[in-house]
Order: structure tokens, then C-alpha cells, then sequence
């Protein structure tokens, strides 16, 4: 059986990675619906080596659609998203706007692979799946395994993530100001429109707004996503979140403070064994994670696993991954794959899914 896919924001940096993805892992697409703003009209993209055009959002998008991928920003999201889901299809939405909603899934399939059909049970917002933030993502990839052998008891995070997590126009901020800077230009040339310093050969602790607790919302993301994701609110979690000028690949170094003891080398074995998960940790042959190995896949590689000899139970790890693969394209279609291996994508099933819940949406 084959699907209609819609992927909302299609024009953008994750909605090219969406598409690529669906295509490298053989999705079984009947047909591809390419949703954008009306500034996309005429643009055409390549999948399975034929063009097919983008189309300009609207409130008849989804008539037959089963699946939406939908990565165009969190106003356009709470717009569309209910739309595509009234129409029936299930929403796979990657902004930040549903996640912390309470009805609504928050899904990374290698951890919490059975929420996905919460979906079908929400009474406020059916048939949306929520996508986490790419660093809360590859985060808990790492730290599953850990919390289900010992549990965890407090996180200190403090994260390098690249340029692209900002979007195509800070990649290309960045290299402007590169380019400038091996020019002769100076820090003062530079006009700064996606981050509020100059990037390039710097690091700015600063991702996204400042809240009133002077934490960032990313780092505030991290926080609370985490705690739902492995459903455990009792865990002592702060961060820092730094952009660094790196073009893909987040970096994370996380202290883990567990309730049970845990040797380095069983947790060693648990990272080796987790699924999605690589470990690369042999400092004697200065093997570890790096950013541009991870660049273009799919994987969360962990190293740099050792004692925190401050406290008796620690440990730190160094964990990294592609922001736009892991963080956000390969995990939403993972999901979209978790509910066909399930049953519950397709006009049969969704009906069958709702029987006795809700009734249609």
C-alpha cells in the first residue's frame, strides 16, 4: 500500500531534508504534495528524479492526504495543522508548537516508539504528532537506555549546535561574514539579521528568545520536552544552549547524575546497544563524535563516556548528531513509518483507530 504525503514547509532547509529522506528510506509514496507560502510559487523540487511543482498553502491542501510532514513554522502550524487533521490525515508537525500540549504526542520512536497512537485518543488535538527539538532529540536517544537501567536524577547540558539549526538564511549569514572576515572586513562591516552577533569564528550562548527566568527558550525546551519524553518529571535538568559556527551537527556534552550506580563500561555497553545509537569512545586512538562525520546521517553517536568524579553517581557524556537528519527530517518520518508498521495511516485504519474514542475528525 502506498500514501499521500504532504510535507508543509517544503521549500525550507527541513522540508528538503523531509523529502530527501522519504526517498532515501523507499517511503511508500503514492503521491507527494509539496505545501509553501505563496513566495514558493512556480518553485518546482526532485523527488524519485522527476520535478514535481510546490504549491501555495491553503485550506484544500489535504483533501486525501494521510500524511503531513509539516515543518513551516509554529503560526503556520497552528493554523494548518487542525485543518489537515480534520481532513483526516495525520500531522507529524515539527515546530515548536504542540509539543508541550498535553493531549499531544511528543514521539522520538526509539524511545517512546508506543505513543504514537495517543494520537487518535487526543479529545482537544487529534491526529497531531509532535516532532521535539533537534537537541532534545538526540539527547534522549543517548539517555533512554541509561534512565530505564538506573534512572536518572539530574542533567546539566550544555550544547554546540550548528548554524543550520537557524534556517538556510543563517547558514548563509555565516558565510558571508567568513568570506568578509578572509577578505579584510572587520566585525563592525557585518549587519547581523538572523543572530544578534556576528557567528563566524564565534560562539554565541544565545538560541532563540530570552525568557523571564533569563533562560533561552531552547535551552527551556530541552528542559521540559525531556522530562515528557521519558515521562519522568522528577529529574533535575538545567542547560546551555550555544550556537557555534558550525555548519550541520549539533554537539552536547551532558552530565548525567543516575539514582543507581552505573560503571562506564556498562554504560558503554548500553550506548553500543541502543538503537539509533553508535558509540565512538576510544581516546587512545583520539576517537570520539565529531560534527562532520555525523553530517548526512542518520545516526546519534555517543563518546567521551567517563566518571564525574565530583559525585558518586555520575557520568559524562559527549553525544552527537545531524540536526537536520535526526533532529528533525529522519525522526518525523520514522514516525510516519511507525504508523504504517502499525496500521494506523490509511482511510481504513484511521477509521479503525478512532472506533470508540472520539468518532471522525
Amino acid at each position: 500500500m502506498a500514501y499521500t504525503v504532504a510535507v508543509m514547509g517544503a521549500t525550507g532547509a527541513v522540508g528538503r531534508e523531509m523529502i530527501e529522506t522519504l526517498e532515501q528510506r523507499a517511503f511508500p509514496v503514492a503521491e507527494l504534495r509539496l505545501l509553501a507560502s505563496g513566495r514558493s510559487e512556480g518553485r518546482s523540487l526532485v523527488f524519485r528524479g522527476k520535478r514535481s511543482p510546490v504549491e501555495v498553502l491553503d485550506e484544500k491542501s489535504f483533501e486525501g492526504v494521510d500524511v503531513v510532514l509539516a515543518s513551516a513554522g509554529a503560526s503556520i502550524s497552528e493554523r494548518f495543522a487542525p485543518v489537515a487533521a480534520a481532513a483526516g490525515a495525520v500531522v507529524i508537525d515539527n515546530t515548536s508548537f504542540f509539543r508541550m500540549m498535553e493531549d499531544v504526542p511528543l514521539v522520538v520512536p526509539e524511545v517512546n516508539a508506543d505513543r504514537v497512537a495517543d494520537c487518535f485518543k487526543a479529545k482537544e488535538h487529534p491526529r497531531i504528532i509532535a516532532n521535539p527539538n533537534c537537541s532534545t532529540i538526540q539527547m534522549v536517544v543517548a539517555l533512554a537506555p541509561i534512565h530505564r537501567a538506573v534512572g536518572i536524577k539530574r542533567l546539566v547540558i550544555s550544547t554546540y549546535q550548528a548554524a543550520s539549526g537557524a534556517g538556510a538564511p543563517a547558514v548563509d549569514e555565516m558565510m558571508e561574514q567568513v568570506r568578509g572576515l578572509l577578505e579584510g572586513d572587520s566585525y563592525d562591516d557585518f549587519e547581523c539579521k538572523v543572530f544578534a552577533h556576528p557567528i563566524a569564528y564565534n560562539v554565541l550562548p544565545h538560541i532563540d528568545v530570552f525568557l523571564e527566568n533569563e533562560y533561552t527558550k531552547e535551552e527551556m525546551k530541552m528542559v521540559n520536552e525531556t522530562r515528557k519524553i521519558l515521562e519522568d518529571d522528577s529529574i533535575g535538568i538545567t542547560a546551555t544552549t550555544v550556537r557555534v559556527p558550525v555548519v550541520r551537527g549539533h554537539s552536547e556534552s551532558v552530565n548525567v547524575e543516575t539514582r543507581k550506580p552505573l560503571s562506564v563500561e556498562d554504560c558503554r555497553r548500553l550506548i553500543a546497544e541502543a538503537p539509533g545509537c553508535v558509540l565512538v569512545d576510544d581516546v587512545s586512538k583520539n576517537e570520539y563524535p565529531l560534527a562532520i562525520y555525523a553530517d548526512g546521517r542518520d545516526e546519534t553517536f555517543v563518546g567521551r563516556i567517563r566518571k564525574d568524579e565530583s559525585i558518586e553517581n555520575g557520568l559524562n557524556l559527549w553525544i552527537v548528531s545531524d540536526n537536520l537528519r535526526k533532529g528533525a527530517a529522519l525522526n518525523a518520518v520514522q514516525i510516519a513509518e511507525l504508523l504504517i508498521e502499525r496500521g494506523l495511516i490509511g482511510k481504513e485504519s484511521g477509521k479503525q483507530s478512532l472506533a470508540g474514542s472520539r468518532g471522525p475528525c
